[in-house]
């Protein structure tokens, strides 16, 4: 992998259009998803003030280097949030990610929401968790973008709270629902006290997919997995510090969602080519790349694969290579599953046209 030049079966060296490649989008924060344009319209009918960083000078400059660099990331997400006012809002913002997606290539989304953010507005975590369930219906029948939901605890508020979230994330577990998460700044709280919170959601059959090794290193990683039991996680990347570790989460079929132009924003890495993607595909890891919070860190999905295939002169059979691992992280249905795997070969094998790849599934407004 990453030794650029051509491809074998590729004798022109022309690289393919990283869009048209079939992919699994499984680390996607709900109100991180929206659209710029979207976020400005809706604050400017309600009278929003918006601060400079989330219009003229975004996407922000953000570092979370320090508890201090966190809050100011936390606090432009919540002022993002405050612009979902109504139902409408929300199907909005769904159906839009799911457009955006489709035209970079998704073709299964697992997009991650904490309910308790927004139920004061919607009538508590019930009735928001049954609209977003509903705009998730709405959203794949419009786009033809099959999707789910992770429902992910906040590991700043109190682990009851956590249990109280993997219980309605179980009764929703053949309805929607995926998986349980564990979000915000993975400095905060202590891991082992989710631990009952994620018992009750494995109980569930439900994925279990905690934030890990992204501003914590490989011994955070182990506390996900010794108590948490994760079969996934949020970033992973920094397993990339420890072999021993990496074989483990190789060994266990873990998989890694990395989220590669967030882990430079927020100065884990210092450029994208520090990101370690090359070693942990040479472990072997089950990666899926993602775009976690596109609104903040101004990339979607394919430009999550258009940077790594640059910094690290990945191959198109390395690209096809995660696509394919992202499918194998995911929840998705085996008839999904199916169809992406068998056009992520036949994408390295040219046969699909890049028009008809970005539009696939794509009805008329």
């Amino acid at each position: 992998m990453g030794h650029g030049g051509d491809d074998g079966d590729n004798p022109a060296g022309e690289r393919r259009e990283v869009r048209a490649l079939p992919k699994a989008h499984l680390h996607l924060h709900f109100t991180g998803s929206m659209r710029h344009g979207t976020l400005l319209e809706l604050a400017e009918r309600d009278g929003i003030a918006l601060p400079d960083s989330l219009v003229e000078d975004w996407p922000p400059q953000l570092s979370a280097a320090d508890e201090k660099g966190w809050f100011r990331f936390q606090r432009l997400y919540d002022v993002a949030r405050s612009v979902l006012r109504t139902p409408d809002d929300v199907r909005r913002l769904v159906r839009e990610a799911a457009e955006d997606d489709v035209a970079d290539g998704g073709r299964w989304l697992e997009i991650q929401v904490d309910p308790s953010g927004y139920a004061a507005r919607f009538g508590g975590i019930t009735a928001f968790t049954d609209l977003v369930l509903d705009c998730v219906r709405d959203a794949s029948a419009r786009t033809g973008l099959p999707m789910a939901v992770v429902i992910a605890a906040n590991r700043t508020r109190h682990p009851l709270d956590a249990r109280t979230l993997a219980r309605l994330a179980a009764q929703y577990a053949d309805r929607g629902v995926v998986g349980f998460g564990l979000s915000n700044d993975e400095r905060r709280g202590v891991t082992g006290d989710f631990a009952p919170a994620f018992a009750i959601a494995e109980r569930a059959g439900l994925l279990l997919a905690p934030h890990g090794g992204e501003l914590r290193g490989p011994d955070h990683i182990r506390l996900c997995l010794d108590e948490l039991h994760a079969d996934r996680l949020g970033h992973g990347v920094r397993a990339a510090e420890d072999p021993a570790l990496l074989d483990r989460i190789v060994a266990a079929g873990v998989a890694l969602e990395v989220c590669p132009v967030s882990n430079v924003a927020l100065g884990v890495y210092s450029d994208l080519t520090s990101v370690p993607l090359p070693q942990l595909m040479a472990a072997g890891a089950t990666i899926a790349l993602g775009a976690d919070d596109p609104l903040l860190f101004g990339s979607r999905l394919a430009g999550q694969y258009a940077t790594m295939r640059a910094a690290h002169e990945l191959t198109d059979a390395d690209l096809a290579g995660l696509g394919r691992s992202s499918f194998e992280a995911s929840r998705a249905p085996d008839d999904v599953r199916r169809a992406a795997l068998a056009d992520i070969d036949a994408w390295l094998a040219g046969s699909i046209p890049l028009r008809e790849a970005a539009g696939a599934g794509r009805m008329s407004p």
